[in-house]
């Protein structure tokens, strides 16, 4: 008539005792001793209040043994949460997550070749797709003046040109004085080629070799070095930079003015 037990009906379940994350500055109370802290920290596994006079005190993680606004709470240490280390790109700059590289806009990059638009692409290729910048090689400049009115530039679709050995009296820089036009920013690097303006340290060379004049510089630099060909030359060249940081001052500071220059476009 009354079951197997007339008294389970009147048993009151316990209630759970609450987990709460022992933040820094949360305001406990020990059940046990009455002493009452905020959480400043742990210690081998035991929390650590300090009291409103200064006075610390270490107390284990009992379930149940603290107070919170009168409430029995168990205390647990909170997970650490592992901030995302930022990324640093290749030119030095803090890499941007999760964004898409931009459609290509209308301004452009030219440098005088393919090694010059390899060595950019490894350093700033980053940067660049994220602006949505194209860096297109020439086949030199001898023809400079004649390539930038066929692009047209304009308020919005502006040019930045790198040359090479841009240093006064050379032929490179009789050139660039021909173009005169404020939507086009000309600047370079006093190397030779974009060869030198790599360390010559990262290569496992003392110091770029001095080419006489009227020699074929970079088959003078492949003989001095030690390499057949200067395609195999290029391949170890290439193979030693891997940020800024392998390359001369003068070219980072060009890039980084064309790079300014072309992405800061008028209304």
């Amino acid at each position: 008539m009354y079951g197997e037990d007339v008294l389970a009906g009147g048993r009151r379940r316990r209630k759970p005792i609450p987990e709460v994350d022992a933040e820094p500055d949360l305001v406990v109370e020990d059940a046990d001793s009455g002493f009452c802290g905020a959480v400043v920290g742990f210690e081998l596994g035991a929390v650590v209040l300090e009291d409103r006079f200064g006075k610390r005190r270490n107390f284990p993680l009992t379930p149940g043994a603290f107070l919170l606004d009168g409430v029995t709470v168990t205390l647990r240490r909170p997970v650490a949460v592992q901030k995302q280390k930022r990324r640093i790109t290749a030119s030095g700059s803090i890499a941007v997550n999760d964004v898409r590289a931009q459609v290509a806009k209308a301004s452009r990059i030219w440098v005088e070749g393919i090694h010059d638009a390899a060595l950019v692409e490894r350093i700033w290729g980053d940067d660049l797709r994220i602006e949505g910048v194209v860096v297109e090689p020439l086949d030199g400049i001898d023809d400079l003046a004649a390539a930038v009115a066929e692009f047209r530039p304009g308020p919005r679709r502006r040019l930045g040109v790198l040359v090479d050995h841009l240093v006064p009296g050379s032929k490179e820089s009789r050139i660039v004085a021909a173009v005169k036009d404020p939507d086009v920013l000309v600047t370079g690097h006093p190397y030779v080629d974009v060869w030198q303006a790599v360390k010559p340290d990262r290569v496992g060379l003392r110091a770029w070799p001095v080419i006489p004049p009227g020699r074929p510089w970079k088959e003078g630099v492949c003989e001095a070095a030690g390499v057949r060909e200067p395609a195999d030359m290029w391949r170890r060249i290439l193979a030693s930079v891997h940020s800024y940081k392998d390359v001369e001052t003068p070219l980072i500071n060009s890039m980084e003015r064309l790079i300014d220059f072309v992405t800061v476009l008028e209304d």
